[in-house]
């Protein structure tokens, strides 16, 4: 099976897969059931990548029905150490336009009616949520947009 160690979960209008060179698809099953969709693996800008859509192809999945653990797993199954999850949002602060890049540090996970821990079974883990995100890949989004 292919591997890659860097995995993009393509949210709305993030659907392009062609912009990986020598792509594959591949149907990856995960204890946690089916990912979205196929996982497309391919080479951009020299590093490998797995490309999973978040809503499947055509954007047919709600997020409430997303198995969000299956398409964790089913990247880290091929090798996935670092992933990048663009989204498409909204801000209610008119200082925020439409195509900036904001890059968070938090968040308020205001879900509900989802599976939210890969430890729901006999064995207990208290992981921490103190930093969510990954500091290193945010310094270096940071940077990159600002380049831009």
């Amino acid at each position: 099976m292919a591997k890659a160690e860097i995995g993009i979960i393509g949210g709305t209008g993030g659907y392009d897969p062609k912009l990986l060179e020598s792509a594959e698809e591949i149907e990856v099953e995960s204890p946690y059931g089916k990912p979205s969709d196929k996982i497309t693996i391919g080479v951009y800008a020299g590093k490998k990548v797995a490309f999973l859509p978040r809503h499947g192809r055509g954007h047919k999945i709600p997020p409430h029905k997303i198995n969000y653990r299956a398409n964790i797993s089913a990247l880290k199954e091929l090798g996935v150490k670092r992933i990048l999850a663009p989204q498409a949002v909204g801000s209610m602060q008119e200082k925020y336009k439409s195509g900036d890049l904001v890059i968070p540090d938090q968040f308020i996970d205001r879900t509900h009616s989802r599976e939210n821990t890969f430890f729901d079974g006999p064995q207990v883990a208290h992981v921490s949520m103190a930093d969510p995100f990954c500091n290193e890949l945010r310094d270096l989004l940071i940077k990159t947009g600002k380049s831009l």
